[in-house]
């Protein structure tokens, strides 16, 4: 166990842990140069398509350190496990995930941009696991690169000495040794005892189509050998582990894997809900006396009902929903139905950027076409007789009636950032319905913000918004804090006076006019033409607050009159008109997927 060193490597979006990686495979040549290419480790085509990591990807790695006796060394490499981790906040649970399997991290941070928002509530959640921090510089070989001045905020940050930062380029592979030195010789061997009961901990699962499923997990105590009978501790299910091995490029099996370190369990499970992330697997013969601490479970922020196109695909999108959530563990989803679009799921998510990668992949992965309605969350609403209902998509509403009062949910929402953006920071929450709790001074010129905010405020745009203001650089988080009475209407969607469920949502009655007024309008670019008008309207209860009209597209019916009498012409127009206004009576109007989705990009 002295030999191996668990690590994770954590920044900022595009600080380039990825390319670090790939330096690190290179250099202890875990991977054959026939197979190296960037980014090596994200395995997801739409991964390598945006430039951005979705999941975490464990590989073993071993390295001959220059510190000890050359002959030792040879025999006795050390055994790295590293985790790239996501940079994007709406994998943060990703990152979670793969700082509780390690006992170390390595911090990048970007020379040309210095300390940024998921830097440091990447860098929070590795402290609150104790994890040992190598800071790394990277991109110092950049011509716009300020070493010095990202230093200083390192130190403001860490609060460690300046030699203990490590200056690197994970693009020429300068300094990548150093940093693999700095691991083994500054993040401690994991603890364990071999011959103890054993205790694993699932940290990830992945479905495969012919072996079932296949889980991640991290030995704490113990030793697996291959063909053991174990059991999952939550699930209490029993198990044959018919493979166990270590994560490779590709996986590669062993006879036994002892604690302190990482691998893979296949045991022909079938079940996606028989594997649960963040699980204790020990031996049925010599069971552990008490389960690992698992960590916490995600919080969705975004709530959306995703339907198939086709009712019949009901049962296969459960199936691909089930699939999808062994490998994304902080999708939830239950199910539900809706007028207009028949039975579905309402489905939780991290984020929208979160949502669409969900899409995304049920379409590539699972081959799912689905309709996503708007995003909202759930609010409490008190009936008259006394009752309270949930009501999680406005179709649920009671009748407008019978309600006595509804009230939405609260979060007490922290925002980090430096004072040169708190104007516009401020703005933003406060034009949400933000009340500011208070503000104080972190570190040099960084500021924590603290505001009571209605979650569903923030579902939609929030995110995007405060990131473009404060040009990446505010950290946003937050935990629920309660319900509170607000003044919300449900505005409704009228295609032809036929109301749209899916484009219904709720909202405060101060912004109902103003919202309602330019869903109108984006609805009018969206909905293709047809040959009768369209009128969409926005309504609260019976009263319209806002309308457009898609115009019809017309036939020229008098190409074929070249002159003649004016009788003709009006013979023909009359018999179109009667027809357009049959079309008008039985016509339907379809609305395209982009229709739904605008309505979250709105402004």
């Amino acid at each position: 166990m002295e030999k191996i060193r668990n690590f994770c490597i954590i920044a900022h979006i595009d600080h380039g842990k990825s390319t670090l990686a790939d330096r690190m495979l290179e250099i202890t040549q875990t991977v054959d140069v026939r197979q190296m290419e960037n980014q090596v480790l994200d395995d997801m085509e739409l991964e390598k398509e945006r430039g951005i990591t979705i999941k975490s990807h464990a590989i073993q790695m071993q390295y001959t350190y220059k510190g000890q006796d050359d002959a030792i060394q040879k025999k006795q490499p050390f055994t790295l496990n590293l985790i790239d981790t996501p940079g994007h906040v709406d994998f943060s649970y990703e990152v979670s995930r793969s700082i509780a399997a390690c006992e170390g991290a390595v911090l990048v941070v970007d020379a040309t941009q210095g300390v940024q928002a998921q830097t440091i509530s990447n860098l929070y959640m590795a402290i609150e696991h104790d994890l040992e921090i190598i800071p790394v510089l990277n991109k110092c070989d950049m011509d716009n690169a300020m070493p010095e001045r990202v230093e200083d905020e390192i130190v403001d940050l860490l609060g460690c000495k300046r030699e203990e930062i490590l200056r690197c380029s994970a693009k020429t592979g300068e300094g990548v040794e150093e940093i693999l030195d700095a691991i083994i010789e500054r993040i401690p061997a994991p603890k364990g005892d071999p011959e103890a009961p054993l205790q694993c901990l699932v940290f990830d699962s992945v479905f495969n189509s012919f072996r079932g499923i296949i889980a991640y997990f991290k030995v704490v105590n113990g030793t697996l050998h291959s063909g053991d009978l174990v059991r999952f501790v939550n699930t209490g299910k029993e198990y044959d582990a018919d493979e166990i091995g270590i994560l490779k490029l590709d996986m590669s099996p062993r006879k036994e894997i002892s604690a302190g370190n990482v691998g893979y369990i296949i045991s022909g499970i079938k079940t996606s809900t028989e594997v649960k992330v963040g699980d204790t697997i020990t031996h049925v013969a010599r069971p552990c006396e008490k389960a690992i601490d698992g960590f916490e479970e995600a919080k969705p922020m975004v709530f959306a009902g995703v339907y198939p196109i086709e009712s019949e695909d009901y049962e296969d999108l459960r199936a691909s929903l089930e699939k999808l959530q062994l490998n994304d563990a902080s999708l939830t989803f239950q199910p539900e139905s809706s007028m207009a679009l028949g039975f579905g799921f309402r489905c939780g998510f991290l984020g929208l950027l979160h949502m669409e990668i969900v899409q995304e992949r049920l379409d590539r992965e699972f081959e799912m076409d689905v309709i996503t309605t708007v995003p909202n969350v759930s609010y409490n609403v008190y009936t008259k007789d006394g009752g309270m209902v949930e009501v999680h998509n406005p179709a649920g509403m009671p009748d407008l009636t019978e309600i006595d009062r509804i009230e939405e949910p609260y979060i007490r929402a922290s925002v980090i950032t430096t004072s040169d953006y708190i104007g516009p920071i401020m703005t933003l929450c406060l034009g949400k319905r933000g009340e500011l709790v208070k503000q104080e001074y972190i570190s040099g010129n960084r500021m924590e913000l603290l505001f009571d905010m209605p979650l569903g405020e923030i579902v939609i745009d929030f995110y995007d918004k405060l990131k473009s203001i404060s040009k990446g650089y505010a950290s946003f988080d937050w935990h629920m804090n309660g319900f509170r009475p607000s003044n919300l209407v449900k505005l409704d969607i009228l295609l032809n006076g036929e109301q749209v469920d899916a484009l219904s949502t709720l909202t405060h009655r101060d912004n109902a006019v103003d919202f309602g007024r330019r869903m109108c309008e984006k609805l009018k670019e969206l909905l293709p033409r047809q040959q009768f008008d369209i009128a969409i309207q926005a309504a609260i209860g019976a009263k319209i607050i806002a309308r457009e009209t898609v115009k019809q597209v017309r036939k020229d019916v008098l190409a074929k009159c070249y002159g003649g009498d004016v009788s003709r012409k009006r013979k023909l127009l009359e018999k179109q008109k009667r027809g357009k206004k049959r079309m008008k009576q039985i016509g339907n109007v379809e609305v395209p997927q982009k229709a739904f989705l605008a309505v979250l990009k709105l402004d």
